[in-house]
This record gives structure tokens, sequence and C-alpha cells, in this order.
């Protein structure tokens, strides 16, 4: 019998695939775009307002500063995507730049890059699902009061279509992606070409006017506004590296077709971000942190969201009631919630990694019925909706907390392929190959030192406005996955046998079944014991009810079964502890003797039947599981209401057969 649980993940997730279907799941680049490169590709909807929300701190006159802080956040993304493609080619296998800066700068800042990467992972989520909310409330206002709920419930449709794996969720979010592009693109030069032939649109806060927060500022105050404004840019390049992590969900050649997936990627993006900044300049779109500094704002400017930049550019272009219009900010909306697909894919491979290298939980290794790492993508769900409800889904609270782990990891990793290169160099011989790896060395080197400075500027420019946050959880979890590493070596050294150990066998084994009344399953289990030829045989019951302890033993003597019977007094009714007591009286006598403990089991078919049958037989496992010399074995008996469920369908699924002990009837059965 099938139980509502399956059926509900059925319907959910899927028929389960077998493992070696896994090459079946393998991604030609045209669905590896969308999976990958979504977040990259998205954040075009909201980098160019992040530029404009922090300049518009000064003033309308900081504006003109714009093209310059675009300009830097676009050689920025070029370096990085030239970098990247260097680790994709040189390191193939999945680890991106956790591997790349374990194994050329040693395991600590190995785990300070895994753990930077995982906080972004989950930032991605939470900032994509928010911008994405919010730009579907510029459209349809009403929607304010319910943000959170609409967040959290796009963030269960994202997981539940990433539990169903890999290529499926590929296939659903490729078309949305695509239409984002071709929207923007669309737009873009719809937009410039209008500016071109002298009818240059005109943004619906073109004529609005700024309250500066921040007035007569000194020229190293605007020195710090402009580096603020390009930290803030820069989350343009969230997500660039995911493709580096997922190099083996690629089809072969992986490593041909990642980087050139990366290269797609950056191409489309700084295509995409240049055009829709200069729309906004050229349009006049005026954005602020907080909508009351916009002087001429209609509406409750409390209560009342401002049309993100994306959309007044929208409005501006194709008319603010078109079709044109509402196309778009569908497909922002969708490309925006779509891009945190980008975390589900790269989260949970890092974990895996993690898990394999023992510094996360071994839970998180193993893929699920779909082949995907169903652990890892639930875990990103559970975090990033809590920090959503923690943070109301505002994408400007939360984008407050991105870019710190993104650049942490942008650095050590080109760092880490600097010093790649250079071993590399020292064993080359043919004077192309050197040629190659100085060009190699050379951008990587670049990297490294561009995304250095940048983490530096995100480091002081967002450090009190949230940023803080990032900067204790980065710590906190490496110290985790070194306490769990510890862990693991601490258990795989004591289990492992030495070449002097002596393979010794117990001097005796000592049976004991335990039994509350001879039944059909007692009567299984003593037989049980008896064929495994013990040394010595007991069965024991604990005196609970002293008219059921004596109905035991008249059977016990009518039957005459031809094991003793031994009765341990249990004057506070319970049961646990005098078996406990007998078995520690056996070892007592006993140090190197094992003591078998037999407990009958009823097997039901119905979830409602546990409840109904003795569960101290449970806790009386559980408890001498832990005592040293003592093994348990259950004993099952079928109750006909187990005939009712399929066993032969949940084959694949044993640990799934519910199971109740009883080991006695005190209590119920």
């Amino acid at each position: 019998m099938v139980s509502p649980v399956d059926v509900v993940k059925r319907l959910v997730v899927g028929r389960p695939f077998r493992s070696d279907r896994l090459g079946e799941t393998l991604l030609p680049k045209r669905l590896a775009l969308p999976i990958f490169a979504s977040d990259p590709l998205s954040s075009v909807a909201y980098a160019t307002q992040e530029i404009l929300l922090i300049l518009t701190l000064g003033g309308l006159a900081y504006i003109h500063l714009a093209p310059w802080v675009a300009g830097a956040v676009v050689v920025l993304l070029a370096v990085v995507v030239l970098s990247y493609r260097q680790v994709v080619q040189a390191y193939p296998s999945g680890g991106g730049s956790y591997e790349v800066v374990a194994k050329n700068l040693g395991p600590l800042p190995g785990l300070v890059v895994a753990a930077a990467l995982l906080v972004d992972y989950v930032m991605t989520v939470a900032v994509s699902v928010a911008a994405g909310v919010d730009n579907i409330i510029s459209a349809v206002p009403d929607l304010n009061a319910h943000r959170v709920a609409i967040n959290i419930g796009f963030i269960a449709l994202l997981t539940a279509m990433n539990l169903r794996g890999v290529r499926e969720s590929g296939r659903a979010f490729a078309v949305p992606t695509y239409a984002f592009v071709a929207g923007v693109t669309l737009m873009v030069v719809v937009g410039l070409g209008k500016a071109l032939f002298g009818d240059a649109p005109v943004a619906e806060s073109a004529h609005y006017e700024i309250h500066a927060e921040q007035v007569g500022l000194s020229g190293a105050a605007v020195a710090f506004l402009v580096l603020r404004a390009f930290s803030s840019g820069c989350t343009a390049l969230t997500g660039a590296e995911a493709i580096s992590n997922g190099v083996p969900a690629f089809r072969k050649p992986k490593a041909l077709n990642a980087a050139r997936t990366m290269s797609a990627m950056g191409i489309i993006a700084i295509a995409m971000f240049t055009g829709v900044t200069a729309l906004a300049l050229i349009s006049h779109t005026r954005v602020a942190e907080n909508a009351c500094d916009l002087i001429g704002f209609p509406g409750d400017c409390h209560t009342d969201p401002q049309r993100t930049v994306i959309a007044q550019i929208a409005a501006a272009v194709f008319g603010g009631n078109s079709i044109a219009f509402y196309y778009l900010m569908v497909m922002t909306a969708l490309i925006l919630i779509l891009a945190a697909n980008t975390a589900y894919n790269g989260f949970p491979l890092l974990n895996s990694i993690l898990a394999q290298d023992r510094y996360m939980p071994r839970q998180l290794h193993t893929r699920g019925d779909r082949l995907a790492f169903s652990n890892g993508i639930i875990l990103l769900a559970v975090v990033a909706g809590t920090l959503i409800y923690a943070f109301d889904g505002s994408a400007t609270r939360l984008i407050q907390l991105y870019i710190v782990g993104v650049f942490t990891s942008f650095t050590l990793c080109q760092a880490g392929m600097v010093r790649h290169w250079n071993r590399e160099l020292a064993d080359a011989t043919n004077a192309a190959d050197r040629i190659r790896i100085h060009r190699a060395r050379a951008i990587n080197a670049f990297g490294a030192s561009f995304t250095g400075v940048v983490l530096v500027v995100v480091m002081i420019t967002k450090f009190t406005h949230g940023a803080y946050l990032v900067v204790i959880a980065i710590p906190v979890l490496v110290v985790l996955m070194y306490l769990i590493h510890r862990h693991y070596t601490a258990i795989r050294a004591e289990l492992h046998i030495d070449d002097d150990d002596e393979e010794t066998l117990p001097p005796r084994v000592h049976a004991v079944v335990l039994v509350s009344g001879w039944t059909k399953a007692s009567r299984r289990a003593v037989q049980f014991a008896r064929a495994t030829r013990p040394d010595t045989l007991t069965a024991i019951t604990a005196n609970v009810d002293d008219t059921e302890t004596r109905l035991l033993s008249q059977d016990w003597e009518r039957h005459s079964v031809s094991i003793p019977l031994i009765v341990v007094e249990s004057p506070y009714r319970e049961i646990t502890r005098p078996v406990l007591d007998y078995t520690k009286r056996l070892r007592k006598a006993g140090p190197r003797d094992v003591i078998s403990v037999f407990i009958p089991e009823y097997v039901v078919g119905r979830w409602w039947e546990n409840l109904l049958h003795n569960q101290s037989s449970l806790r009386l496992k559980a408890r001498l599981l832990f005592e040293p010399g003592v093994m348990v074995t259950s004993v099952p008996w079928q109750l006909q209401s187990s005939n009712r469920r399929d066993l032969s369908r949940e084959e694949h699924r044993p640990g799934e057969i519910r199971r109740g002990i009883t080991g006695s009837n005190k209590g119920g059965k």
C-alpha cells in the first residue's frame, strides 16, 4: 500500500531514476546557459539600479559619474570571465574555486572560499527572488502587502523544480531566460534607436528632484560615494563562478563546453548591462533608497513602492500599458526568480564535494531519487526562506549582505590559479606551452589584483550596512566545517584496523530473548536464538505486573519451553532499567563475553498501528546499543495488515518499511 506521503512526493518530484541514467542528465550548452548563468544574466535587471541608488544619495549632481562606475564594472566582469575560463580548463572536475584554492593555497584558504561560496549561494536565492517579486509589485502594487508570502512561495516552487533533476529544471527555465534576453535586447535596440533619431525615451521619474541625504561632500567623501556605487554595481558579477563549479554536468567535451558557455554568458551580460545603463541615463531615470527623497513622487512615499529602473525604462521605451512592457516585466520577474537556480545547482554540488572531503555531513554527498542532490537543495531552500522572512523580503536590505562572499572567492581563486601556473611553468619545456602559461598566469594575476582591490572596497563600503553579518558567518562556517572534518577523522582513526591487531573470537556468547508473553512472535525469537547456537540461552521478562508475570510463567511450564525463563524485578514498573542491569551483570561476570539480545517485533502495514504497539522496546533497543559487548537482534513477525503493502514496488526503499517494536505486551499490544 502506497502512503499519502509517497503519492505527494511522486507528484512533486516524479518517478525515481536509476543510477545508470546519470549520463542522460548531462547538459548541452543551450540548457547549461540558463541553468548556470541565469544569475549573472539577470543581474542587469538591478545592477544599474544599485549604482543609481548610491549616487543619488549625494543628489542629481553625481549621476554623471554613473558611466564611469558602470565602465569599471564591465571591465571587472570581463576580467572575471577570462579568469574563470582558465579555471574551467585547468580544473574540470567541478570543484571550482574551492578545489583551486584547496590544492594550491592549502586547506584553510579552501575552507574560507567554500564558506564564502555557500553564503553567496544562499544570498543569491534570497536576493534574486526578492528582486523578482519587486518587479512583480512594480506591475501590480496591490501585492506589496503579501511580499514575504510571495517570496517564500517562489522558493518552494524552485525547490520542487530542482528536486525533479537538473536537466528537467533546465528545460523549464530555459524559455524564460532566453525570453528575458530577447526582451532586454529589444528594449535596448528600440530605446537607443529612438535616441539616435532624436526621440529619446523619457522616464516617468525624469521630472523628479532628489532630496540629497549627503550634501557638501568633500573630495574624499565623493570618492567614497563612487566606490560604494561601484561595489553595489558589482552585483552584476554574482554567480559568474557557477559554471566552474558545474563542469561535471556538461556533455563531453566538458571543459570546452563549459568554457564556451562562460564566454557566451560574459558577452551577453556585458552587452545587456551596458545597454540598460545607457538607457537609464538617456531617459533620466530617477530612483532613491527612500521614496520620500524623490521630490514629485506621486502617492504616499511611506507605503507606495517605487518602480524599478528597468520598469521605468521599459515604460519609457514601449509605453506603460503596452504588451511589450508587461511582457518584459513578466520576463524580468521570472528571470530574477529563476536566477536563484544558479545557486540551486551550485550549492548542493559544492556541499557534495565538501561532504566527500568530510567537511560536511555525508548525507549531502548522495543523490536523491531524481539524481539531484536533494538534501542540499532542501537545506538551501530552508536557509534562504529564513533570510527572506527575517528581512521582510526586502531586496535593498538583503543586497547589503551580498558581494563580500563573491569577491572573497574570486580573489583567492585567482591567487590559487597563479600558483597553479607557476607549478606548470616549472615543468614546461616546450616554448609554446611556456608562452601559453605566461599568458594564462598574467590573466589570473591581474584578476587576483583587481578583485582583491574590489574586495577591500566592498568590505569598507558595505560593512556597516549589513555586510558585517557575512564577515561573521564565513568564519563560523569555517570553524563548523573544521569540527566536522575533525570528527570524521577521529572516527576513521578509531575504526582503523592496525596490522598488529589480533582477530579474536569472544570466549562465550550469551543469548537473551526478551519476552512478555508466549506468542508466535516470542516462539520465533526463541527458535532463531537457538539456531545461532549460543553458549547460554535464556529468556527474560520484567515483572511490571504480578498477574501477567504469573500467567507467563504458567504458559512457559504448560508449553514445556526448553529454555529457562528469568524474571527480573521492576519495583518502579519500567522495563528498560531492569533489562540493562541484567545485561551489565552478565558483562561483569565475563568482560570478554558477548551478549546477544533478541527482541521480537511486529511488522505492520498501517502507520497508525505503530502508535498502538509497545514503544518501550524501542527505547530499550536504543539504550542497549550504547552498551559495550551487547548485540541487538530484531526478530520480525509480519502481521496480516503488512500484506496490504505492495512491498514489491518498494524494494528500492527498504528503510521505509514501517515496523513497531513489540518486545512486551505491557502497555498494550
